[in-house]
């Protein structure tokens, strides 16, 4: 009997010990941390930092950081009579002295807040009452000194209005919340100096074109390393409250938009690996298609007789796109969009990803006009996230990558997406688009890039509003960056006109601050007078 005793009150013991450690730790953690904090004066934990990069120094730059701010708090669990409390403290507080009373009498609580950046003279006044149960300290702030660049990417913090702790809201403060609550650092991959050249860029590009607003992505290829996300309009997190919650949005991660044509050349990477056609593969254009009693017209309601697949991409030929899907087949393009990573997040290290959509390719009822449509960018919605890691994947050789912003961090293959072979053929198919239009074109390199100019859909119509994109990536023939550019519902109807002189504009800062080596010597100097599509 003894034998079954024995360890009845070893675990008896045990969870005794381990109930009270429980509530030493964790029910009690405000109790102890307030009497901490009232003898030091200071927090225990920090918060931790955020910081970018600069690669031009070799150095980290702080991007988000901590200040302090006096607080009067109250520990309940040691006031004997709240009542008394409230009536010995409103005064000096300046707080109504029955709500005063209502808010100290909790005898299980451990930190209640009770006046949230207080002032000197209040804080000597407490210090000098000594109050049993009512004490003073200090709150962590966060401050921002590089204030809105890259402020989508950072977000922001609140303050938890029962701990006075900060709490992640938006950007990496959330989604790294608890590893910076431990008092641990965070190090992103944004640089900091082609952050400030990627927003200027697009800040002058919204403003030329009275644009609503837009986004900026440039990634290694290779590494799916996130060097830039500029979005506007952004904010201040310094002082957030004067902005409209939609700035606080992420548009790389958090916006989802019909690409328009840009996806072409995923259409065509689909058609090539799928050994559907070739880049020489011919079809006769004829200006329009007609497919479930809608017709497709080219954009710019032309003819163009006899061209191949590298000339659709050159001429950004709509009725060539239908022509590749359906040389490739329904099914076979719906798991090639798939596979390029649309229609899923992509696991970038930001918060609340959306995926966008390519529901009409999956629905049983789904038409010929659907695919047809979707082969050119339409019917379908991305983010720029998901393009520029499309892109990438073809700029890399046919493999997927997936997106970070966070330094140090394992690149990560997600899959083949199509074979070095096929991503060879399609670069140099944008290559060739970018030669024959020449504004995005560079003097050395060579640069592979599609434009895409898409509607925007309105009460299931199409409206005359417009996104423009340019996606592009160089050297084509070892790639070190891809470059998404975005501008919403500029008055300018055509990306040439747009997104490619400024694609141009930041590919060449890019490749003097990395000092990118050229990879095509010739003497000729492109001109800036292109033949734009979109």
């Amino acid at each position: 009997m003894r034998f079954l005793i024995l360890p009845l009150f070893f675990t008896i013991l045990f969870s005794i010990l381990s109930f009270n450690l429980y509530r030493l730790q964790i029910d009690e953690g405000f109790y102890y941390f307030g009497k901490i904090e009232a003898r030091n004066g200071k927090p225990e934990l920090r918060r931790g930092q955020i910081f970018f990069k600069d690669t031009r120094s070799g150095s980290d730059i702080r991007a988000a950081l901590n200040s302090d701010y006096p607080i009067v708090y109250a520990v309940p669990k040691e006031i004997k009579d709240a009542k008394k409390t409230a009536g010995d403290i409103a005064g000096i507080l300046k707080i109504n002295e029955a709500k005063l009373a209502i808010m100290l009498d909790n005898p299980l609580s451990m930190f209640r807040l009770l006046i949230d950046r207080a002032d000197k003279e209040m804080i000597d006044q407490v210090k000098k009452a000594k109050i049993q149960g009512i004490y003073t300290g200090f709150a962590q702030d966060r401050s921002y000194p590089l204030e809105s660049l890259a402020s989508q990417v950072l977000g922001f913090v609140g303050i938890n209005k029962d701990s006075s702790d900060p709490i992640g809201l938006y950007g990496t403060e959330k989604f790294f919340d608890y590893k910076l609550s431990l008092g641990d650092d965070v190090y992103l991959s944004i640089d900091r100096n082609l952050q400030i050249e990627s927003e200027r860029v697009l800040s002058g590009l919204v403003k030329k074109f009275n644009g609503t607003g837009g986004s900026i992505v440039i990634q290694e290829p290779k590494t799916g390393k996130i060097l830039t996300i500029a979005g506007k309009p952004d904010f201040n997190p310094n002082s957030y409250s004067s902005s409209p919650i939609k700035n606080f949005l992420n548009p790389a991660v958090q916006y989802v938009y019909e690409p328009g044509s840009v996806f072409k050349p995923l259409t065509m990477a689909a058609g090539i690996d799928s050994g559907a056609f070739t880049p020489d593969t011919t079809f006769v254009d004829k200006g329009s298609v007609t497919l479930n009693g809608k017709t497709i017209l080219n954009w710019d309601k032309k003819a163009n007789g006899k061209i191949t697949m590298t000339e659709v991409i050159e001429g950004s030929v709509n009725t060539g796109a239908v022509f590749a899907e359906q040389k490739i087949g329904h099914k076979t393009f719906t798991a090639y969009v798939k596979k390029f990573g649309l229609g899923e997040n992509t696991g970038i290290d930001l918060p609340d990803e959306v995926s966008g959509s390519i529901n009409n390719l999956g629905r049983k009822e789904a038409r010929d006009i659907d695919f047809a449509t979707a082969s050119f960018g339409q019917g379908v919605s991305v983010t720029p996230i998901q393009m520029i890691s499309a892109f990438s994947a073809l700029a890399n050789g046919g493999v997927l990558m997936r997106p970070f912003v966070t330094e140090g961090t394992n690149p990560t293959i997600v899959r083949r997406v199509v074979s070095k072979e096929t991503a060879t053929k399609v670069t140099g198919m944008m290559e060739s688009a970018v030669e024959k239009a020449k504004i995005a074109a560079i003097q050395h390199f060579r640069i592979a890039g599609k434009t895409g100019t898409a509607f925007i859909p309105k009460g299931g119509k199409y409206s005359e509003e417009l996104i423009q994109t340019f996606v592009g990536f160089f050297p084509a023939s070892d790639p070190k960056v891809t470059i998404l550019i975005k501008l919403d519902k500029p008055n300018a109807p055509l990306a040439g006109i747009t997104v490619v002189p400024a694609f141009h504009e930041l590919a060449a800062f890019v490749i003097n601050y990395y000092n990118v080596s050229p990879d095509m010597p010739f003497d000729s100097i492109h001109q800036s007078n292109p033949k734009t599509q979109p």
